[in-house]
């Protein structure tokens, strides 16, 4: 095909005249499911050829190459009988599909991905030109392939602006920055626990692949990855981009890495590297909050995950984890003793303070990079502040944050300097008792000053304040107990 260019506004400029699509979400999510199909069936031509005695897990009729691919013939399903088929057969025979536990991982996803799959189309005709345009994609070829994996990447970032879908897409220049700075080593393994749409594990194997050199390299290449994702949207475009990126077997499994007690995990469970965005904002069950200790149990998501990565990083192992502000300032029993945990028995060395639309039009909250080590207990911190390229006034879709923008942080990181702009901190280093003794643990420091007034969304002004009024409470009820205490020894006196 020599438009790939052109392929996503072909897409859309079809689906737009169908009845049964509702918006961009289902767009994307009716074009996620057809091109997994598609790669899938490429990935099974070749492991046919390179195992004469391999068996498809999906029955013969439901291969792409028997009812999609178009021979010219007249005979290819359109129309009624199209609509008929992928919702009569094909879709109820891939969501049922069997798989026991001693599936092979590579068979096992394709019932994985298609469990909550949807197809939304209603006009048989518009759904044969659809897969007549995917099916031109020739990914037996290298160049195309490789060229489709970047068209791939535009198809993640529609994701943005497709309503909710935005969570699971965190910008591919800052995947890319804390994936660099984090500096793979072959042989290590790396872990996402809510790895959406794969895009830390896309930029650690970019960042990897340039060390492999023999087949050994390539083999533990492709074994260097774990992720998890709950959603079961964002894992079929997950599994389609690790296919994408020839991982046969991609490590990446439907399920939330909450459920399960953190004080279980054996040595097998950890990971040398952990690159996260974890979702926050978001609640769970009350019943998930019995996975944690007691004084760890937060309500917020974000929390979780911090408790996780901690109990999941191996001895000596490196994390990069991106987090909100409301964990920095927040001085809640929860988040108050995650960060004693975390500074008590990690390293952690750096943290990047982040523009706030760097996940515009997503969220407008302020996030920053928390880069740690299981080495030993922190001794000192540096705070950087990374501010608004020049000529930008805020990021947005047509202007999103490139990775040149981290190019300040990076002429930082290896000499490092306290620098003072307008009397405001922008680089400064604290030592783990300031933070812990004189500061009570807030990690808000080297902020953004502020000289207009904030406008954020409705829902994420509404979380920034209940983040507040949570750190707010929590420092009233402390005061109190001193004063009670003060009262009560006085009294006995």
């Amino acid at each position: 095909m020599s438009n790939l260019s052109g392929f996503v506004k072909r897409l859309r400029d079809i689906m737009r005249n169908d009845a049964g699509i509702n918006g961009d979400a289902q767009r994307i999510e009716q074009i996620a499911w057809m091109l997994f199909l598609k790669v899938y069936d490429a990935k099974e031509q070749d492991w046919e050829w390179d195992d004469e005695n391999y068996q498809s897990i999906i029955p013969e009729e439901c291969r792409w190459q028997n009812w999609a691919h178009d021979d010219k013939s007249s005979n290819a399903l359109t129309g009624d009988r199209l609509l008929d088929f992928v919702n009569n057969t094909l879709f109820p025979t891939l969501k049922n599909l069997p798989v026991t536990a001693s599936t092979p991982v590579k068979k096992a996803i394709v019932q994985t991905t298609f469990a909550d799959a949807n197809q939304y189309m209603k006009d048989g005709v518009l759904l044969r030109q659809v897969i007549n345009v995917i099916d031109e994609l020739d990914l037996s070829d290298y160049e195309e392939s490789h060229a489709f994996g970047e068209i791939y990447e535009t198809i993640l970032k529609e994701l943005q602006s497709a309503g909710s879908a935005g969570e699971f897409y965190t910008p591919r220049a800052v995947t890319d920055f804390m994936a660099q700075m984090i500096k793979p080593k072959i042989g290590e393994k790396m872990a996402d626990f809510a790895c959406g749409t794969g895009g830390f594990i896309t930029s650690w194997l970019k960042e990897l692949d340039k060390q492999v050199k023999t087949t050994e390299d390539r083999e533990a290449y492709g074994a260097s990855v774990y992720g998890m994702e709950k959603k079961q949207f964002p894992y079929m475009l997950c599994i389609t981009n690790m296919l994408l990126h020839d991982l046969d077997v991609p490590q990446v499994f439907h399920g939330n890495s909450l459920l399960r007690d953190v004080l279980d995990y054996t040595e097998e469970d950890k990971f040398d590297v952990i690159l996260m965005n974890p979702p926050y904002g978001g609640s769970e069950k009350a019943d998930v909050k019995n996975h944690f200790p007691s004084d760890l149990a937060s309500s917020e998501t974000a929390d979780l995950f911090m408790s996780v990565i901690m109990y999941r990083l191996k001895k000596n192992g490196r994390a990069a984890v991106i987090l909100p502000d409301g964990f920095l300032f927040g001085t809640d029993n929860a988040k108050v003793n995650i960060k004693k945990k975390l500074l008590g028995e990690f390293n952690l060395h750096t943290v990047v303070r982040m523009p706030g639309s760097v996940f515009a039009p997503y969220t407008s909250i302020t996030t920053n990079i928390l880069f740690f080590d299981n080495t030993h207990h922190t001794e000192e911190t540096w705070f950087y502040r990374l501010d608004m390229p020049e000529g930008y006034k805020h990021f947005s879709k047509t202007k999103p944050m490139k990775l040149e923008h981290f190019q300040p942080v990076l002429d930082w990181w290896n000499d490092r300097q306290e620098i003072s702009e307008d009397g405001f901190d922008k680089a400064k280093k604290f030592t783990a008792k300031e933070l812990s003794e004189d500061l009570g643990y807030n990690l808000d420091q080297c902020g953004y000053p502020h000289e207009e007034e904030e406008i954020l969304a409705p829902l994420d002004l509404i979380h920034r304040y209940e983040e507040q009024r949570s750190s707010l409470n929590a420092e009233i009820d402390r005061v109190l107990a001193e004063i009670s205490n003060i009262l009560t020894i006085n009294r006995e006196v």
